[in-house]
């Protein structure tokens, strides 16, 4: 009888041993799940940054091989220092329009109304500010300052 008691007991033991190490595994594969999310979340971020960097890029590089005259016309919103959300009068030529196009296109919540860029014709500063929201709420911006040198045709 006792051999009896002595098994039923081990027996015992044995499923608590089973159950604490199941807990122990799916604690662990819980903190992978949430490593492997964090780092989704990481990269994608990373992927809007350089998209808004690279879109920055891109309008630099427009309005350098335009025409001095025509540089002033590039001003979208170039009133008030609130993060994302300038103010001022909305360019209306087409080569800032279709960049506007593509920026919604590429950013997540990057409306035409919250881009800005601001150019100062008579020292030649560029300041381009991209502002986008991904689905986590938070506004994020990247803002490009360059120094434009026109040439005189």
């Amino acid at each position: 009888m006792l051999m009896a008691a002595d098994m039923n007991r081990q027996g015992g033991m044995l499923l608590i041993e089973a159950l604490v190490a199941i807990l122990i595994f799916s604690i662990g594969i819980l903190g992978l799940v949430g490593l492997q999310a964090r780092a989704v979340a990481m990269s994608t971020d990373a992927k809007q940054r350089a998209d808004a960097a690279i879109l920055a890029n891109q309008l630099i590089g427009r309005l350098a091989i335009a025409s001095p005259a025509s540089a002033a016309g590039f001003a979208h919103r170039p009133g008030g220092n609130a993060a994302c959300a300038p103010s001022g009068a909305e360019s209306s030529d087409s080569t800032v329009t279709e960049w506007l196009t593509e920026v919604e296109a590429s950013l997540p919540g990057a409306d035409k109304s919250r881009q800005q860029v601001v150019i100062d014709t008579a020292t030649g500063v560029v300041v381009v500010t991209l502002c986008w929201q991904p689905p986590d709420g938070k506004f994020h911006r990247h803002v490009v300052t360059t120094q434009m040198q026109w040439q005189s045709s």
